[in-house]
């Protein structure tokens, strides 16, 4: 993914927790065309309308619970951004971790939402 494409602080990408990853791979493709890229049996990403990158994912978890999706913010500065929600009041939920791609951490806002934030290698 080109940088000069993401926008510091923009939302980037938005995740959602599936029971089956099969079946909601299937919903989604017949409800709304979507095509995805498989990571393993519990990652499916959704691909950019014109087959050129991601603008989310499919992942699986045990049960989904209220408030749902993941809202994933870019960041040109992945410890910049972890101290300044820290600063702001937010908790972190998932320390910074590596994936494919990148870094990412979690927080939950001062209502409870849980966001994440990410950066390239």
């Amino acid at each position: 993914m080109s940088e000069a494409n993401l926008v510091h602080h923009a939302i980037n990408y938005i995740e959602f927790s599936v029971t089956d990853l099969s079946q909601a791979k299937c919903f989604y493709q017949s409800a709304f065309g979507w095509k995805f890229t498989d990571y393993g049996p519990g990652y499916a990403g959704i691909q950019k309308m014109n087959g050129e990158g991601e603008v989310g994912g499919l992942a699986v978890a045990e049960a989904v619970s209220p408030g749902g999706p993941l809202v994933v913010f870019y960041s040109n500065n992945l410890e910049d951004s972890l101290q300044r929600v820290r600063a702001a009041g937010g908790v972190i939920t998932k320390e910074p971790f590596s994936f494919p791609g990148g870094r990412r951490f979690q927080f939950l806002d001062p209502s409870g939402n849980e966001l994440a934030v990410w950066s390239e290698a």
